[in-house]
């Protein structure tokens, strides 16, 4: 059975530090990412780490503030969030995937993703 189970996020102040775990099992897969997703909009990509190659990728917003990881031999992926603005508040969620894709435009859809973290909520106040 396959479960990617979260833990990490919280509450923060603006400038401050977070990170996020995900610990795979079941499978291994290709493709990692973080994907948030704010009340009242739709889900967006943040970051995903590519195990072939070691492709790495981030989204606009997050670039110079946020680090994704993996640890392979433990199956799990990370997000450390550094730099935090109001605007990272969101739920965020972790997902894996099974295919290999060679470009970041597919590596952002949620839907190239096989399955999905619970989520956890990330408040950063101002």
């Amino acid at each position: 059975q396959v479960q990617l189970v979260q833990s990490g996020g919280g509450l923060v102040q603006a400038g401050g530090s977070l990170r996020l775990s995900c610990a795979a099992s079941g499978r291994t897969f290709n493709g990692m990412g973080w994907f948030r997703q704010a009340p009242g909009k739709e889900r967006e990509f943040v970051a995903a780490n590519v195990r072939s190659g070691g492709t790495i990728y981030y989204a606009d917003s997050v670039k110079g503030r946020f680090t994704i990881s993996r640890d392979n031999a433990k199956n799990t992926a990370y997000l450390q969030m550094s730099s935090l603005k109001p605007e990272d508040t969101a739920v965020y969620y972790c997902a894996a995937g099974l295919r290999w894709y060679d470009s970041y435009e597919n590596y952002r859809v949620p839907s190239r993703y096989d399955y999905w973290g619970q989520g956890t909520q990330v408040t950063v106040s101002s």
